[in-house]
């Protein structure tokens, strides 16, 4: 009984002591609690936004979520709170900068969150420098605000001008070469306008015309303006204005007919990433409209914070239906984070700001002081980096890097996404592309475009206002039947003729669609030329003429001002002299057929040939033996002898045949073609330019003629022709009677023009002149346009097909007419026959010829060496050994051994006759051979006798002596 109630006390003891225990660290607790709560330091923001439009209302609902969610979550142990202080700005610059000023002067805020437009962070961002706040936009996308001229300035959203490549790439993409930006009259619109235009002229396109609305415009001055647009021929357009405005300009387009075929909107992101807040019928009344928007990743953490807000934001406005969050409400999320995550990185408390040194008058932009953790907050800011509801939270030189741009397309009462642009990758359809930067329209989902089409409107039409395009032509002396302008005094107009105008009317009727145009000679009030080409030219630069139709060709400096067409003529600049007989001295003629290197090669390979026969031949055949004077002559006469096949001499060696069958293939081609060059030069006339070539002009300072206003005295002037000696001409007449003078009697020397004008003034005069030298490469005639002028392709392609064409002919065939004169410039041509046309046959030749050398040179060294490998013997000794043993005769040779045998027949007949006969009747016995060289048998032994120094005696071998007596024995 005593150990029960010993252990209950223990029991009860322990159950004390824990209930005290679980007391205190209760109350210890609530202490540390309330200490951290009396630690907190708050942290006071302004917020100055349009509070009773959506924007403001959705921009403070996602700054205060973003807060309470921060705070619970990420920053429930930090020791700052922002307190936020929500100012109206009430749609007005001034009404934004009064809230500003009361934040800064009466709350002493150490932050501003806002405000919405660029126009009124524009002067509240002075405020900010003044009192060294950051004032934040989430909203402020004007490129003509940055923090680089205001570094309090914080921009956490994306500059407008990194849109301009996004929408510079589609217009790449389709090839359009005009567009017309629309866009509102403040510096929200304006601030985009010259990247764009930087951005166009990257890819050569052209804006004709900005179409600039007032942000109070009625739709009456709407329409108005729409009606502007519609008589011009660009059909592309680009909006840049916010959805207030935006809605009421597509409605107004919607029923004058601008959405309907033919016609491209493009809508940068102030209206692409609000189209969830316009009014649906608005939207539907933009089909076919592409726009561009930074792009937001998906993830669940967007999905879950959107239904959040679309609850609380419902709660606090029941009112207003169907709203959706759009990416300015990430962006102000992200923002209100940003700041909260600085002011405790920055470890400020919030003190008070620094009063001025300030009268009592001064005013209330003065009276404000400046706060004293602004530099510290402003750093902190700058350098904060996390991963947000918009994505990667960076900033950039005071900004938010730019992102990915998403391409929508408008369809129905919906968008449709129909690609991406990176600024690594161009457009793509997928965001995780790893393909090179391109820009292609491949690379484009399907795209419904206005009008409910599917087909690429081209960007352009002819104006609608029936205005005939001007074209200007130019007016000339000479040379009527390319351009001809007369005045018909009956009917007091001015009728254009000539080739290069029957040559744009083909081009234009070839055209899928009708141009309207009329004429308009460039002239004076006088009637005559108001100025050369270039000056014509420029007048499409300027505006005056729309076109230029003539001969007008196609040179680097005129294409700094005009878009020219594709040639419709040859190209080139060339030179053209007169010609004279040349038959006056024919004695030397015969070798005019070859040029002097065909003949010292001919010479050569002659030589050669023949050495290489004799040192096949020398040892085997007795024609190519005998004293050295003789063989010299006989390598040249029987080289020579071969080029009329005239040779006696009988060839035995193998070897040397192989290379006169090669020899006689060369001498055949070689002489059938001589005869016929001589044959030529003997019976044709031969009519030859009085000038060879430029550099002889040059060098005799003759003077040489061009037409004027023509770009080929500038061209003259680059070939350093002196400019007193350049004589100009205005007609064909006038050009045949300076030619006829010549340089000396006051005329020209020759001529420079281009291909067009030659080729007609041969056609009348091929008999007397001729062309001559180089041609001087040019483009040949074209048509020019405005540079980026949307004509200038299709026209191209017409002109292919006209000049590919039956139609080209006839017209050249009615202004030139076809000429009677054979084409002289193959006679003017030298006639002689060149090394470059028989190389090959040479190279034959030696070749066949060394190579039998080599198999002969080779058979030699080896019969002999035993000479060679004698170490007792001097190199001189041994050369002088072969020298003799190639000299004597090869016995080896069956000529030789045919020789021998019939020696050896006559010499056992008259020694068997001389057994027979008295003594005295040998002399009247004919000798042998009593005429002609030797007999072998008789000069062997000879040879045989003769001993070199250090050489053994030779002796007829074994074999041979065995032959002889076996010839001996049967005869």
């Amino acid at each position: 009984m005593r150990n029960k109630t010993r252990k209950s006390n223990i029991f009860s003891s322990i159950s004390f002591s824990f209930f005290l225990l679980c007391l205190i660290i209760f109350f210890s607790m609530e202490m540390t609690m309330a200490q951290n709560k009396s630690s907190i330091v708050s942290i006071n923001v302004g917020v100055v936004l349009d509070m009773d439009e959506w924007f403001g209302k959705m921009g403070l609902s996602c700054i205060s979520m973003a807060l309470s969610d921060f705070y619970t979550f990420d920053g429930s142990n930090y020791n700052t709170r922002l307190v936020l202080h929500t100012r109206d700005s009430k749609k007005d610059v001034v009404g934004a900068a009064a809230a500003a000023l009361d934040l800064l002067k009466n709350v002493e805020v150490e932050a501003i969150i806002g405000p919405f437009s660029s126009m009124q962070a524009d002067f509240i961002i002075n405020l900010g420098q003044k009192s060294q706040v950051p004032i934040i936009s989430f909203s402020a996308t004007s490129p003509s605000i940055s923090s680089a001229r205001n570094q309090y300035f914080v921009r956490t959203t994306h500059n407008d001008s990194s849109q301009v490549k996004p929408i510079s790439s589609i217009i790449q993409s389709f090839g359009w070469r005009q567009i017309v930006p629309i866009y509102i009259e403040n510096q929200f619109g304006e601030g985009i306008i010259s990247f764009l235009a930087d951005a166009l002229e990257e890819i050569n396109t052209r804006i004709p015309y900005r179409s600039v609305i007032s942000e109070f415009a009625t739709s009456d001055q709407i329409r108005s303006e729409l009606l502007k647009l519609m008589n011009m021929q660009t059909r592309v357009f680009i909006v840049h204005m916010p959805i207030s405005l935006g809605s009421k300009l597509f409605a107004t387009a919607k029923e004058i007919g601008m959405m309907s075929e033919g016609f491209v909107w493009i809508v940068t992101d102030a209206m692409a990433n609000q189209l969830n807040s316009m009014n649906v019928s608005v939207i539907e009344s933009m089909e076919g409209v592409i726009g561009v928007k930074p792009y937001a990743p998906k993830s669940k953490k967007v999905e879950d914070f959107t239904q959040r807000w679309k609850m609380k934001f419902r709660k606090e406005n029941p009112t207003m239906v169907d709203v959706e969050l759009d990416i300015y409400g990430l962006w102000a999320y992200d923002s209100a984070t940003a700041l909260a995550m600085a002011v405790e990185k920055s470890r400020i408390n919030g003190a008070f700001f620094r009063k001025p040194n300030v009268s009592g008058n001064a005013t209330d932009l003065e009276a404000f002081g400046v706060s004293r953790d602004g530099p510290k907050l402003l750093k902190a800011i700058l350098n904060t980096t996390f991963k947000g509801l918009s994505g990667d939270f960076q900033l950039v030189d005071g900004q938010l890097q730019s992102p990915p741009y998403q391409i929508i397309n408008l369809i129905g009462n919906g968008v449709k996404e129909i690609g991406f642009w990176t600024r690594e990758h161009g457009i793509v359809r997928k965001l995780n592309s790893r393909r090179g930067y391109s820009v292609s329209k491949d690379n484009f989902r399907s795209i419904i475009w206005p009008g409910d089409t599917t087909s690429v409107p081209k960007g352009w039409v002819i104006p609608t206002n029936g205005k005939k395009l001007k074209i200007g032509v130019p007016v000339k002396d000479g040379f009527t039947e390319f351009v001809k302008v007369t005045r018909d005094v009956t009917t007091n107009t001015t009728i254009v003729t000539g080739y290069c105008i029957d040559v744009f009317d083909a081009v234009m009727e070839a055209l899928p669609y009708y141009v309207p145009y009329e004429y308009v000679p460039f002239a004076a009030p006088n009637g005559k030329s108001a100025g050369d080409y270039n000056e014509l030219v420029y007048q499409v630069f300027l505006g005056n003429f729309d076109v230029v139709v003539g001969d007008t060709t196609i040179v680097a400096n005129r294409s700094q001002f005009v878009d020219f067409t594709l040639p419709y003529t040859e190209s080139g600049v060339t030179m053209m002299v007169p010609i004279k007989d040349d038959n006056r001295d024919n004695t030397w003629v015969f070798l005019k057929p070859l040029t002097w290197e065909l003949w010292l090669t001919s010479f050569c390979s002659f030589v050669f040939i023949g050495f290489v026969i004799w040192l096949l031949e020398h040892r085997v055949n007795e024609d190519f033996r005998g004293p050295f004077w003789h063989q010299v002559g006989m390598i040249f006469w029987f080289s020579f002898s071969t080029m009329v096949f005239a040779q006696k001499e009988r060839i035995v060696s193998n070897l040397a045949r192989f290379v006169l069958i090669i020899w006689f293939l060369v001498l055949l081609i070689l002489t059938s073609s001589y005869t016929a060059s001589l044959t030529s030069m003997l019976t044709v006339e031969k009519l030859q330019p009085t000038v060879k070539d430029v550099k002889e002009l040059l060098n005799s300072k003759d003077y040489v003629g061009y037409q004027p206003g023509s770009f080929v005295v500038g061209l003259l002037r680059k070939m350093n022709f002196d400019e007193d000696r350049l004589k100009a001409y205005n007609t064909p007449e006038e050009c045949v009677e300076l030619l006829a003078k010549g340089s000396s009697n006051g005329g020209i020397a020759a001529v420079f023009d281009e291909i067009p004008y030659v080729k007609l003034f041969l056609a009348n005069y091929c008999l007397k002149f001729t062309t001559i030298g180089p041609t001087y490469k040019t483009d040949g005639f074209g048509f020019a346009f405005p540079i980026g002028s949307p004509l200038v392709p299709d026209v191209s392609r017409a002109v292919l097909n006209v000049t590919e064409g039956e139609k080209m002919v006839q017209i050249e065939r009615a202004w030139f007419g076809e000429s009677t004169c054979s084409d002289l410039s193959s006679s003017l041509s030298s006639n002689s026959l060149g090394l470059d046309s028989f190389w090959g046959l040479f190279v034959v030749a030696v070749v066949a010829a060394v190579l039998a050398l080599v198999i002969f040179l080779t058979k030699f060294i080896h019969e002999h060496w035993h000479i060679i490998g004698r170490s007792d013997l001097s190199l001189r000794e041994r050369s002088r050994i072969l020298a003799r043993k190639f000299d004597t005769k090869d016995y080896s040779c069956h000529t030789f051994k045919k020789s021998e045998l019939r020696d050896v027949l006559a010499h056992s007949t008259h020694d068997l006759d001389c057994s027979r006969s008295p003594q005295g009747n040998l002399s009247l016995l004919p000798s042998p051979r009593t005429t002609g060289p030797p007999s072998p048998s008789n000069s062997s032994h000879t040879e045989q006798m003769i001993h070199f120094p250090g050489e053994e005696r030779a002796s007829p071998s074994r074999g041979e002596n065995e032959a002889v007596n076996g010839q001996v024995e049967m005869v």
